[in-house]
């Protein structure tokens, strides 16, 4: 039971903070006509944590930490998707009433979302080390039942995000509130690629 609880409390720590794959969900269920239609994105965004998570508890960690290239190589591949990312969420235009062609399709939705995913260098660095390390202390079923738990806040809080985005499009009749929030997402992507960049000639 200590194992779920510390995996349920430091999956929320690591996936709380407002970053790129977290606007990338809460636009695609603000942005769809309707929330079954942001499944792709939430799909696809929850299985590939849930891979990273899997990887992480079963010691990918140890050789990730032993290739200096692999920081690197993943800083730059972050850097330039989103440069795009952020040229994408800047440019559109959500209105209350938008048609389907202002809208991602399911294969669109499911490569951004497995992109902002596993292009997040951060992202990837913490699920690896931070939940790979901290299942060390574990074995057995207590291990399986912190992967678990790590999982399911995973895809609970996908979810969620985007159902959060459908109740805010829905409020905000005008459009002009999503409008900012697609401008201060654009800005958030934006500000990470430059730490990237940095990040890339430390």
């Amino acid at each position: 039971m200590n194992a779920m609880i510390h995996g349920i409390v430091l999956a929320f720590g690591l996936i709380l903070p407002l970053g790129t794959q977290n606007v990338f969900i809460f636009q695609q269920g603000a942005w769809q006509r309707h929330i079954w239609r942001a499944f792709p994105a939430i799909i696809s965004a929850s299985v590939c944590d849930t891979l990273l998570i899997v990887l992480a508890v079963a010691g990918v960690s140890v050789i990730v930490q032993q290739l200096p290239m692999f920081e690197t190589v993943m800083m730059t591949g972050g850097f330039l998707f989103l440069l795009y990312m952020g040229w994408v969420t800047w440019n559109s235009r959500p209105k209350a009433n938008q048609n389907e062609k202002h809208t991602f399709t399911a294969k669109k939705q499911a490569a951004f979302a497995a992109a902002v995913s596993l292009l997040n260098p951060h992202a990837i660095l913490d699920t690896i080390g931070i939940i790979g390390t901290s299942s060390l202390q574990y074995s057995g079923l207590e291990k399986w039942l912190f992967m678990s738990a790590c999982i399911a806040v995973s895809w609970i809080w996908f979810i969620s995000l985007a159902i959060a985005g459908r109740l805010f499009q829905t409020m905000d009749t005008s459009g002009r509130l999503m409008l900012i929030v697609n401008k201060c997402s654009a800005v958030v992507m934006w500000a990470a690629a430059v730490y990237f960049l940095f990040s890339i000639f430390r």
